[in-house]
Order: C-alpha cells, then structure tokens, then sequence
C-alpha cells in the first residue's frame, strides 16, 4: 500500500469518526425515575427537567427526590456512554480516543 492511499484512507477515517462524534453529541437521550424525567444531548448538556410526582412535595419528600433526579440523569448518562461506546467500538482502539 502506498503512503498516498493510506494518508488518503486515515482522513476518511477521521471523518467518518467526526461524523460519528456530531451525531453522537446532537442525539437527545432521556433519562427516567420514578418521579423525574429528563433529557440531555450527547455532550452531557440538560436540556430539560421535569418532575413528574402529582402529589405536593412536603420537606420529608425533599431527600428522596433528590435521590430520584439523581437515578433519573444517571440512567441519562449511562445510555450516552452506551451510544458512545457502540458506536466508537468499530473504530477499534481508535475510538477510546473520543
């Protein structure tokens, strides 16, 4: 293989993982518990917050909806790395890169 089809073939390369690391980034992934949902873009950017219990919240409620939003973006954050990883995982140890 000559050094031309190869510098040739490393670009493609690069941009085929680029375009791969948009899509990933402009993808929203929604997170859910119990009493919240959520999402984010690929970039771990929120991008809306609700919460979902119908009841009024009284101050003993107060620590387990944090625990709640906490579950809820966790399960967000797992899904985006799961994307990720299969995604990247044709590109061989290359996409541990991004």
């Amino acid at each position: 293989m000559n050094m031309q089809k190869l510098m040739a073939e490393a670009q493609k390369l690069q941009r085929d993982i680029s375009k791969k690391q948009e899509e990933l980034e402009s993808t929203i992934f929604e997170g859910n518990s119990e009493w919240v949902e959520l999402s984010m873009n690929g970039k771990y950017e929120l991008k809306s917050f609700k919460i979902t219990y119908d009841n009024d919240i009284s101050s003993d409620d107060k620590e387990m909806l944090e625990d709640m939003i906490n579950i809820a973006l966790n399960d967000c954050i797992k899904k985006i790395n799961d994307k990720k990883n299969k995604m990247m995982s044709s590109y061989g140890s290359m996409g541990g890169l991004f």
